[in-house]
C-alpha cells in the first residue's frame, strides 16, 4: 500500500501503535541484558556500548525485515526427531523435534543465557576466585569492549528473530513494521541508561535481573521445542517481582534515613 494511503488509514494507524507497543514490550529482554552486560565495562566505555548494541539490534532488525522471504524460511523444520507431545486443550502437540533454524536459534539462545545467568548467580553467591564479568569485587578486568560487543550482538540476533516474527504476523506493510521497529529501538536507547544506572546503584537488582535472565533463557528453550509459554504470564511475573523489589529498595532507604535521623540526636 502507497504511504500516502497508510498515513489516511486509520487500521494502519491501529497496527502501528499497537506493534511499537508490543515491540517496546518484547524488547525489555534484550534491554535488561544490554544494561547488565554493559555496566562490567570501565564507566567511560558503557554509554557507547548500550548505543552500539542497541544500534546493531536496529540495523539486524531492518536487514531481517528486508529479508521477509528468509524469515518464512526460519519457520520451516530443517530436520525431525519424530518426538510429539500428547495434544493439548486446543489439539495442539504439547511439544515437537520437528526443528526449524528459528528453533534452533532460541534453543542456542536460551543455553547461553541459562549459562550466563547460573554463572553469574553462583559467582553473586560464592564470589571467591571469581572471574565473572559481573563480580564488582573483581579487580581483573574480565570483561573487554570487544566480548561485551560480540555477546549483545549473539543475544540481539535471538530477540530480534522473536521481534520480527511478532511483526510479520501483525501486519504484512513493511513501512509499519519499519517505524515500529524503529519507534522501539529508540524507547530501548532513551531507557537503556537510566535502567543501567539503576541496577548499578542498587545491588540486590542485579540477582533480580540475573533471574529474569534465567526464566527468559527457559522460555526461548521452551518455545525452540514448540512449547509455547505465553509471554504475558512471563512479563506479568517480572513485574510483579520488580515491584516487590522497589518496594524493598524503599524500606531499606526509610530504615536508612530513620537510622540517619536517630543518631543525630
Amino acid at each position: 500500500m502507497p504511504i500516502l494511503s497508510l498515513l489516511s488509514d486509520p487500521a494502519a494507524w491501529a497496527a502501528l501503535l499497537t506493534l511499537i507497543v508490543m515491540e517496546v514490550v518484547l524488547g525489555i529482554d534484550n534491554l535488561v541484558f544490554v544494561a547488565i552486560l554493559s555496566n562490567k565495562l570501565p564507566e567511560a566505555q558503557r554509554a557507547r556500548t548500550r548505543r552500539i548494541g542497541l544500534g546493531l539490534a536496529l540495523i539486524m532488525r531492518i536487514a531481517l525485515l528486508f529479508s521477509i522471504f528468509l524469515i518464512v524460511g526460519m519457520v520451516k523444520p530443517v530436520f525431525d526427531l519424530g518426538l510429539v507431545g500428547a495434544p493439548d486443550s486446543h489439539g495442539n502437540p504439547s511439544f515437537e523435534t520437528a526443528f526449524s533454524v528459528r528453533d534452533l536459534i532460541l534453543i542456542a539462545g536460551g543455553m547461553f543465557l541459562l549459562y550466563k545467568a547460573t554463572t553469574e548467580i553462583h559467582h553473586s553467591v560464592d564470589p571467591a576466585e571469581s572471574d565473572s564479568a559481573f563480580d564488582k569485587t573483581n579487580s581483573r578486568k574480565t570483561l573487554s569492549f570487544g566480548v561485551a560487543i560480540s555477546q549483545i550482538v549473539l543475544l540481539d540476533l535471538v530477540f530480534s528473530i522473536d521481534s520480527i516474527l511478532t511483526a510479520v504476523g501483525m501486519t504484512d506493510e513493511l513501512p509499519i513494521m519499519i517505524t515500529a521497529v524503529v519507534v522501539a529501538v529508540g524507547v530501548m536507547l532513551l531507557a537503556a541508561t537510566p535502567l543501567a544506572n539503576f541496577i548499578n546503584r542498587n545491588p540486590t537488582v542485579v540477582m533480580l535481573a540475573l533471574g529474569f535472565l534465567l526464566m527468559i533463557g527457559l522460555v526461548l528453550i521452551a518455545d525452540g521445542f514448540g512449547v509455547h509459554v505465553p509471554k504475558g504470564y512471563v512479563y506479568t511475573a517480572m513485574a510483579f517481582s520488580a515491584a516487590v523489589e522497589t518496594l524493598n529498595i524503599w524500606s531499606r532507604r526509610a530504615r536508612e534515613r530513620g537510622a540517619g535521623g536517630g543518631s543525630g540526636h
